[in-house]
């Protein structure tokens, strides 16, 4: 698979760190929020087969976290941003 970095190009996927979903959104406060919401955001992830924003951190190059819209079927990726630019 590969990953096109918004600094350092094409690079093989070995090159990041995968790091998760990048749906979950974290609760404006986790006090307020209750018990149920701190346990669905920390504990409970959906495994969607199909289109799906992802988080990658390039360990081994520019050290940057991106968000990439991934075909988890196919492992085709559609788009590639930084995380701070926002998702694609």
């Amino acid at each position: 698979m590969r990953i096109n970095c918004p600094y350092c190009g094409d690079r093989d996927a070995q090159e990041f760190v995968y790091r998760g979903d990048a749906a979950p959104v974290r609760p404006p406060t986790l006090e307020g929020s209750g018990d149920e919401g701190v346990f669905d955001y920390v504990y409970l992830r959906d495994n969607p087969a199909g289109p799906m924003r992802e988080y990658w951190y390039h360990a081994n190059g520019c050290r940057n976290w991106l968000v990439a819209a991934r075909d988890s079927l196919s492992h085709e990726i559609s788009a590639v941003a930084l995380a701070r630019d926002g998702v694609p």
